[in-house]
Order: C-alpha cells, then sequence, then structure tokens
C-alpha cells in the first residue's frame, strides 16, 4: 500500500502579519477565506516556506519577519496518509525520467520540519532535530505546486520569470540540478566581474577555465529545461482545453543559447563585445521559455480571462508532472492562492471540479468569496476545514 505524507499540523510564529496561529489541517481541502490583507497568503507562503526554504515573494528572508519583532518561526508536522484502494492497478502516466536522482518521497512513518531565524542572522533548517548542511538537500522532499495572482508575471514579466518556473520544476525532482545551476551562476558572476573590471583585463587563461566551467554546467541545465518543456507542453495544453473548454490553443516553446551550436563556442563568440558592455551575453541566463495563444504570444494577443485560466492551466500541469514523478507514493501539495478572479462561470465550474477531483492530494484554497469555496466543497464527499482570517488572526 502507497503512503502519502500530508501536512497535519502548521506552527507559525512572527511569520508577516502573522503573530501566532497553530493550525491542523484536513488530509484533502483546506479553506482560508477572508479580506485582502488579512493574512490567507501568508499562511499558504508558509506551508511554501517549509519546502523550498523561501518565501514565494521575496528571497531575502529578512523581509517575513513581522514588523519589529525580533525572530520567526514555522513547525510542519507531516504524517502519512493511507489512501483508498484504488482497484484495477493505477491510471497514473509513465513517469517522468528527468534523471534516475531526485528528491525522493519521505521514509520515516511522519516528520517534523523547522525553520527559525534571529533578526540579522542565517535562518536554520532542521529535519526531525537534524539541521540541513545545505539547504538544497531539502528541496524535493515535499514537492509542492502554488498558484497565484503573481504567476501573471509568468507572461507579463521577463525572461527570468519563466526560467525560475522551469528551475522550481527541474529543482524537486533532480538534487544534480541546483548543483549545475549554482555552478554555473557562480562561474557566470566571477566572468561578470572580470569583464566589469575597469583597470585590469581579464586574464585569458582564467576565462578559459570560467567559460568551460559555465559550458559544462550549462549544457546539463538546458537539456533538462528541454526535456522538461517537451513532457510539459501536452499535460498543459490537456488541461487548457478542459478548463477553456477547447476555444484556443496554446503551446509552450524552449529557447535556449545551447541551440546555436555549443555552448562553449556560444559564450566565447563574443568576449570583445562582452568586455565592453561589462557583462555575459551569452548562456542559459538568457533562456527563455515562449508562451503562445493561437500562434501568437500570449501577452500580446490574451485577455485577462485567458492569461489567468493559461497560468492555471500550466501549474496544474507542472502538479501533474510532479505526481507522475513521484508515482504517487508523494503527491504534492496544491496552494491555490485567490485563482478565481477575472474567470468566467464556465471556467471557475471547470477548476472547481478539477481540484475537487481524487486526482489532488492535499489542496490549501484561499478566496475572499466564500461562495468559490462553497462550490467547491458541494462537489464530493471528502473531508475539509475551513478556516476565517482576519489581520492575521486564524480561526
Amino acid at each position: 500500500m502507497q503512503i502519502i505524507m500530508v501536512l497535519e499540523q502548521l506552527s507559525i510564529v512572527n511569520y508577516k502579519n502573522i503573530a501566532e496561529s497553530t493550525l491542523s489541517f484536513s488530509p484533502k481541502i483546506n479553506c482560508f477565506v477572508g479580506h485582502n490583507g488579512a493574512g490567507k497568503t501568508n499562511v499558504l507562503d508558509a506551508i511554501y516556506f517549509l519546502s523550498f526554504c523561501h518565501s514565494a515573494t521575496t528571497v531575502q528572508d529578512q523581509l517575513v519577519l513581522r514588523h519589529e519583532e525580533e525572530f520567526f518561526v514555522l513547525e510542519g508536522e507531516y504524517s502519512p496518509l493511507q489512501p483508498p484502494p484504488t482497484g484495477g492497478g493505477s491510471t497514473s502516466s509513465p513517469s517522468l525520467q528527468i534523471s534516475p536522482t531526485g528528491g525522493g518521497s519521505p521514509t520515516s512513518p511522519g516528520m517534523k520540519i523547522f525553520c527559525g531565524m534571529k533578526r540579522g542572522t542565517k535562518k536554520h533548517f532542521k529535519r526531525d532535530g537534524k539541521e540541513y548542511k545545505r539547504l538544497s538537500e531539502h528541496i524535493g522532499l515535499i514537492p509542492i505546486v502554488m498558484v497565484s495572482p503573481a504567476d501573471n508575471l509568468l507572461i507579463e514579466g521577463g525572461s527570468e520569470e519563466r526560467r525560475r518556473l522551469m528551475d522550481q520544476v527541474i529543482a524537486q525532482i533532480d538534487r544534480r540540478y541546483i548543483e549545475a545551476l549554482n555552478r554555473y551562476n557562480k562561474a557566470l558572476q566571477q566572468r561578470n566581474a572580470l569583464l566589469r573590471d575597469e583597470d585590469h583585463e581579464p586574464d585569458p587563461a582564467l576565462m578559459d577555465v570560467l567559460e568551460e566551467e559555465m559550458a559544462r554546467q550549462g549544457e546539463f541545465v538546458s537539456s533538462s529545461r528541454s526535456q522538461l518543456v517537451e513532457q510539459l507542453t501536452p499535460l498543459f495544453q490537456q488541461y487548457y482545453q478542459r478548463i477553456a473548454e477547447g476555444h484556443e490553443q496554446v503551446a509552450l516553446s524552449y529557447v535556449s543559447h545551447c541551440q546555436r551550436g555549443p555552448l562553449l563556442d556560444v559564450i566565447r563568440r563574443d568576449r570583445l563585445k562582452d568586455r565592453a558592455v561589462g557583462y555575459s551575453l551569452h548562456g542559459i541566463h538568457r533562456d527563455d521559455l515562449d508562451i503562445l495563444l493561437n500562434g501568437h504570444p500570449m501577452r500580446r494577443e490574451g485577455s485577462q480571462g485567458q492569461l489567468k485560466t493559461f497560468v492555471i492551466a500550466l501549474k496544474l500541469a507542472q502538479y501533474e508532472l510532479l505526481r507522475q514523478h513521484f508515482h504517487d507514493d508523494q503527491q504534492p501539495l496544491l496552494l491555490l492562492d485567490d485563482i478565481f478572479d477575472k474567470l468566467d462561470a464556465h471556467r471557475v465550474e471547470h477548476i472547481i471540479q478539477l481540484v475537487a477531483s481524487q486526482q489532488f492530494g492535499q489542496i490549501f484554497i484561499t478566496d475572499t468569496n466564500r461562495d468559490h469555496l462553497d462550490q467547491i466543497l458541494s462537489h464530493g464527499d471528502f473531508d475539509y476545514r475551513l478556516f476565517n482570517v482576519s489581520n492575521g488572526q486564524i480561526e
């Protein structure tokens, strides 16, 4: 019998506008209702923090500290949930095979994840009381997907937003990816420092070493991203058609400097130009993900409702891909933050039917509209909990 880990209890102290709260959750659906700014999103962000070791809105940990407080603490208790037998065998698609390694699923009967930080010091991250030497060792242990209004930047923002999406998915599957990306970025920073030095010409031998490291690590990163997009695209198209009722055609296309030839040659090709501008013009740090609606860029063609549908479908496809990778023995947590705004009634209905199905595991939803949450809860006979949030107080 396969075991699925769920977040059973969350303790929060001095996190954003939440002074102190201890919450016990349903293994299926947890709904948070309240006005904008009440603190609903901060609960979801705390859950996200315990999976990714940082906030969904900032990588500066000091910014999550409650005003005028000197520390924050997050603690999550994860417990095994024994799912009911499905009968007739598994209906899931073949597992994603980006690599044979990954974060894996927890092997203990239950676990506690702790994060604490005092103002002006670095955070401490622990699993069952043992502190991690490297935070990258934790990524992928508790797979998670979050959908929020900020995801509009995937379409309206710069390429760094779309690279971050690819990085977040692959990092939860393959720990080697984080290491390769970190090594690439370190070599890139050192190369850029040499290019910016106005007092000395870059050492050619050192430049060679840094460029070779960028090419070696960058080709691994690019290959992983390319494979991700290839496997994510059909899942994304299926979810989009289900939500939008087949009215539009959508596509994803990965664009990388690695597609121009051997990456080392591409990086070295314009070394003089790089020196003139003071930074590296070529490499996987310039990769992008083209997002298309009916063959045209989504940012130019899409309405607000289409844009929102696109983002939700993309994130649900991300969830499905992670679920396939973990073979259903560690279903990702799904965080849905205020996703129904700017969607027509038909699209809302389709999303509600999706998330209320048995296809998804533990879900956390926020909304200012109680009616949306009641619709979800009326779609099935499952366990749920409903929380009211006001000024950082959660009941």
